[in-house]
């Protein structure tokens, strides 16, 4: 049996946003307007989140 850590080990810092923001896809009014959603969602970061999943997923299509 190994014996526990008796020491402060360092935190892991992890990023608050591992991936950049979708950007619209050009001439498309879903992306367009999951953009506008995402743009007035203020701190509502679960509508935020949802709009970004949406462009992400644009070749499966908006909804």
């Amino acid at each position: 049996m190994s014996e526990p850590t008796r020491y402060s080990t360092a935190p892991i810092e992890l990023p608050l946003n591992p991936e950049p923001e979708p950007a619209p896809v050009e001439g498309c009014a879903g992306c367009g307007e999951l953009a506008a959603v995402r743009d007035r969602a203020g701190g509502d970061m679960t509508t935020v989140s949802d709009c970004n999943v949406f462009m992400r997923r644009h070749p499966e299509g908006h909804y």
